[in-house]
């Protein structure tokens, strides 16, 4: 899941002008989009999202088939096609695995790969989680020209790849190359790089030997693959209003080491050192290497996985950990919400649980749906009429202690279509909302923000909901539900409730679309009147029985009475209650509600659609 998350932060942040293609493998490999890269746009990365969604690990890692695939491809794509000028071709690895399936030795691996990529382009990889090869991951990347991160399961994969990928989604230059008069120089760092892209630094630091010269020549080349690029120019040296440090925090006063251009000197020549030594397969020049960054690293203060970090005791101590829940703030929904309750406003927040009100009945039905975690459930589908359709994707965790379930189920994701007077979508989890109407934008949870349209609105008050309004004749209230520090049952998710539905016709489906228009009565037979109590109005005596019947499209459904908790569990509804999965309550199973993908509208009742 978190590695599918990642691959949908690459998708987000894809330029228009880049062409793609995804590689599925793990006993097998699966090409998206066969012999081909195809452009950014808007179908086709909704296709690739889909494709993602879908794709399924059967056991196994084949890494190196992965990779030898992907540079066919790539060095194909290289040799047919005219590339345009400031164009970077690369690949980005992601695997939350070790090598299983076919060549498993990493030796053998990183020489196909090299062999492969032939210098041509370069591999970022990333490994998300603690089954990985770190030391395989790093090494590919630093033989072909690339980076490597890596992220821990319980990590932000997703917001961590989204730094990583602004540091390399815009590639500028290549073949850079900074180069002084060896006269007046030694001990320079790295002044070769392949890469460099928009949001990235180069540093390079040395030692000047002529200090009797107030200036250092340097010379930069570089180019775009079409044009190449020379500069020259003396750079002062010396020079007060150039060097001074003041204002430097840590540097003032004396404190702190005043030579800092020499510690950044050796930070840089370690971090040479280290990779350099993870690059050679000489048993003694790895010792040698070692040795070298260790006895610079102890030079200079510097830890290392070599050098071990002393401290002196502090008497700190740590408190367990508590359990916190962070409530939605009440800031702009608190009249919302309490205009949720008394108004055909059904909601589907927690386990996830159902509440369907009906005004003129006076009294609310409520059910729960059992899924799977990964079902994604049509909540509402009204696409040949209003254009409209919403879909839940379902998240797992295990049940509370002493429960009575196998699980809890949540929503993790709301994802909100729509295809007039044109086509968009809107994918919500609660760290962030993505919007695609032909743009595609993105959007922190944890801001408030307010982004309109011609027909659309999204309002997000931060870290409590986010408000969709459409055509102004719609709208959608999707809380945040977030655990600062969660118990082992409980996740962060979603609550969804309509909160105006006039823009949705009469023909509106979906398990919470289809009670828009359409009463439910209780059968009077059910309430026994020689059990009422003197005092007693009818409904307190529906109350005191424990079972009755509502009629629900001519079908007899059982029900009991409850209090649910919905709100984030801060308010409580009384409900008449339809057991096993709304049988009989909803029309067919809550099987016929089960959408494919995020994207599937359903356009009309059992049957499949996309947008």
């Amino acid at each position: 899941m978190l590695t599918k998350e990642a691959l949908f932060t690459i998708l987000q942040d894809l330029r228009p002008e880049d062409h793609f293609n995804i590689i599925g493998f793990s006993n097998r490999i699966k090409v998206w989009q066969q012999d081909r890269l195809v452009p950014v746009t808007p179908n086709n990365i909704r296709d690739a999202k889909k494709y993602i969604h879908n794709m399924s690990p059967t056991g196994g890692t084949n890494i190196n088939e992965a990779l030898q695939t992907g540079a066919k491809l790539l060095n194909d794509y290289i040799a047919q096609n005219d590339i345009d000028a400031r164009s970077v071709s690369l690949i980005i690895f992601l695997t939350d695995g070790r090598p299983t399936v076919g060549e498993t030795q990493s030796s053998k691996i990183l020489s196909n790969t090299k062999e492969a990529i032939r210098d041509k382009f370069c591999l970022f990889t990333i490994g998300i989680g603690n089954d990985v090869d770190h030391k395989l991951l790093e090494r590919m990347a630093l033989e072909n020209c690339g980076m490597t991160r890596l992220f821990q399961e319980d990590e932000d994969a997703a917001g961590h790849l989204k730094g990583f990928y602004d540091e390399i989604g815009t590639p500028l230059l290549s073949d850079i190359r900074v180069d002084y008069p060896e006269d007046d120089v030694e001990q320079v760092t790295q002044n070769f790089f392949p890469n460099y892209f928009n949001g990235s630094e180069i540093i390079i630091a040395g030692k000047l030997i002529n200090r009797t010269s107030d200036k250092l020549h340097v010379e930069v080349t570089a180019s775009n693959s079409k044009k190449y690029i020379l500069l020259k120019t003396d750079v002062a040296v010396d020079l007060l209003s150039r060097n001074d440090i003041r204002g430097v925090p840590g540097l003032e006063d004396g404190k702190g080491d005043n030579n800092y251009i020499e510690r950044a000197w050796s930070y840089l020549t370690i971090k040479e050192l280290l990779n350099s030594r993870l690059k050679s397969d000489d048993s003694q020049e790895k010792d040698s290497l070692m040795e070298k960054a260790k006895s610079m690293a102890l030079a200079y203060n510097f830890v290392t996985p070599f050098t071990v970090l002393k401290m002196k005791e502090a008497g700190l101590h740590s408190e367990p950990p508590q359990e916190e829940f962070i409530s939605p703030s009440t800031d702009g929904i608190g009249e919302k919400v309490q205009s949720l309750q008394g108004h055909r406003a059904p909601p589907a927040d927690g386990d996830p649980h159902f509440v369907i009100d009906f005004p003129s009945s006076k009294f609310s039905v409520c059910f729960n749906i059992d899924g799977e975690p990964g079902d994604i459930l049509r909540l509402v589908s009204d696409y040949k009429e209003s254009g409209v359709t919403v879909n839940g994707q379902l998240i797992g965790a295990p049940a509370p202690p002493k429960g009575h379930k196998k699980h809890r189920t949540y929503f993790s994701t709301i994802t909100i279509l729509s295809n007039k007077p044109e086509r968009s979508y809107l994918e919500i989890t609660p760290k962030r909302v993505i919007l695609d109407d032909g743009e595609r934008l993105v959007l922190s949870c944890g801001r408030s923000a307010v982004v309109r349209s011609r027909s659309l609105e999204v309002s997000i008050s931060a870290y409590s909901n986010i408000t969709v309004t459409i055509r102004d004749s719609i709208s959608f209230v999707i809380l945040i539900h977030h655990y600062k520090k969660p118990a082992p049952y409980q996740r962060n998710h979603l609550g969804f409730y309509i909160s105006n539905s006039k823009g949705l016709s009469s023909d509106s489906h979906g398990l919470l679309g289809q009670f828009l228009s359409h009463e439910v009565k209780l059968l009077e037979e059910s309430l026994n009147t020689s059990h009422w109590e003197a005092g007693q109005n009818r409904t307190q005596a529906l109350k005191a029985n424990p079972t009755n019947t509502l009629k629900v499209k001519g079908r007899l459904v059982p029900v009991v009475w409850k209090q649910r908790r919905i709100y984030n569990g801060q308010q409580e509804v009384d409900c008449w209650f339809a057991k096993n999965n709304a049988d009989k309550l909803i029309d067919g199973s809550y099987k016929d509600y089960l959408a494919s993908h995020p994207f599937d509208t359903g356009t009309s009742f059992g049957t499949i659609n996309s947008l």
